[in-house]
């Protein structure tokens, strides 16, 4: 599926991905909740993190960022 702007969608219907990656939400979340600082680094890693786990699960190729 193509949105609006051009970029593929992908639907996930596996329920255990979408907990999965919440679980990596929340585990970042609390490392970082509790510091004033945190590097661009140890987000970008999250968040790619994040994109893997979503990639491996989807139906569909999702392109990546340019």
């Amino acid at each position: 599926m193509i949105d609006g702007y051009g970029d593929v969608v992908t639907e996930i219907s596996e329920p255990d991905v979408i907990e999965e990656a919440l679980a990596v939400i929340d585990q970042g979340l609390g490392q970082m909740q509790h510091r004033e600082l945190v590097s661009t680094d140890e987000v970008s890693n999250l968040l790619l993190d994040l994109r893997l786990l979503l990639i491996t699960n989807a139906s569909e190729p999702v392109p990546a960022p340019t």
